[in-house]
């Protein structure tokens, strides 16, 4: 049977009337009369008798309540109040929203709160990494040669102006790895892939911590790079095959150059060393004929002055010289014509012996010879 029937005298499950509640009692409204919205005041009232009875003492607050309640504010205002600055931080006060001139170092530190905010920087180096196997295709980049190179490299950088850091820019970190992707990306994308792979990283980091610094004073973002270090730089996985073939192709070219180059200068040192050779001989083949031709010709001027001085003793002189170096080396003996008395012949018997063969025997034994 439906609940909402009223036959039975009934006006809901537990067959009470309309207004009551299952355990004989209808709901109680506000005070009031039928349907008028609650008494505020009642409200204030019964919350105020509420706190009275709370409160030590029943129906009145005693000073002692009041005191703790003021030491309890104090405190929490002194907690709010007095801040402490970290050895890596420095705070900046703010002043109804304002920011103050002068700079809160490391220690405790002392403001009229809530008049005056603290607002804290960190200032030590930190190191934001860009790149790599971020999947979202952050380094991937074009480079000039329109190869694109997959580049991962870290920004070290700390806060120069806390300051503009704090109250210039909105998010100065999400700013500065902006900042660095686009300058990374206009470096890279002025020059070939082999300086961003190995030729010139140096030169490519330099340019970039550049670009960004240059990027950041413009903005008053109050951060200094100290250092970009581009830690690797690869193709793209799809093309990493044929990329590695063509850099070892090439690693083999710079090889053959090598040994060509090797094999040129091996050689060239060669025919230079023989050639250096054959004029230090040609050289000294000249000086010491020259050496030969003016000794001869000292020689031959003194004969002729001497010659000038005693012809005839000279020139006789000259023919028995000319004459001895002739006839030394012959095996024969000239007596001049009228001058062979007296000289008798000698005929050389050992001598022909010793050319002439011994005649063979004529017997059988030696005996009959004899």
């Amino acid at each position: 049977m439906p609940w909402n029937d009223k036959s039975g005298g009934g006006g809901g499950p537990w067959g009470g009337g309309g207004n009551q509640g299952p355990w004989g009692q209808g709901p109680k409204g506000p005070s009031g009369p039928q349907g008028s919205p609650p008494d505020l005041e009642d409200i204030i009232r019964r919350g105020q008798d509420r706190l009275r009875r709370a409160l030590p003492g029943g129906g009145g607050a005693s000073p002692a309540v009041f005191a703790l309640i003021a030491a309890a504010l104090v405190v929490l205002w002194a907690f709010k109040a007095i801040y402490t600055v970290q050895p890596d931080e420095v705070a900046v006060e703010l002043r109804f929203g304002k920011p103050k001139a002068e700079l809160s170092q490391p220690g405790l530190h002392f403001h009229w709160w809530p008049i005056e905010t603290v607002e804290t920087a960190n200032i030590a180096e930190q190191l934001v990494d860009i790149g790599g196997g971020n999947t979202s295709g952050e380094g991937l980049m074009l480079s000039g040669d329109q190869n694109i190179v997959n580049v991962q490299f870290s920004v070290a950088y700390q806060v120069s102006d806390p300051r503009a850091y704090l109250f210039d820019v909105s998010d100065p970190d999400g700013m500065l790895r902006q900042v660095a992707e686009s300058a990374m990306r206009e470096a890279v994308g002025r020059r070939p892939a082999q300086d961003i792979f190995r030729d010139d990283r140096q030169g490519i980091a330099a340019s970039v911590r550049e670009i960004i610094q240059t990027t950041l004073d413009g903005y008053k973002a109050g951060l200094q790079v100290n250092a970009i270090s581009i830690e690797d730089a690869a193709p793209p996985r799809e093309v990493a095959d044929a990329f590695d073939e063509v850099q070892r192709a090439e690693q083999d070219e710079d090889k053959f150059v090598e040994q060509a180059n090797q094999y040129s200068n091996q050689k060239l040192g060669q025919a230079r060393g023989e050639a250096a050779q054959i004029r230090e001989d040609a050289a000294a083949y000249k000086n010491r004929v020259v050496q030969e031709a003016e000794g001869e010709a000292q020689r031959f001027i003194s004969v002729y002055d001497e010659y000038a001085k005693a012809p005839d003793v000279t020139r006789k002189r000259l023919y028995l010289e000319t004459m001895e170096r002739v006839l030394k080396d012959s095996g024969k003996v000239i007596i001049e014509q009228g001058n062979g008395q007296g000289v008798v012949p000698y005929l050389p018997l050992p001598a022909l012996q010793q050319k002439a063969p011994a005649p063979a025997p004529l017997g059988g034994t030696t005996g009959g010879n004899q």
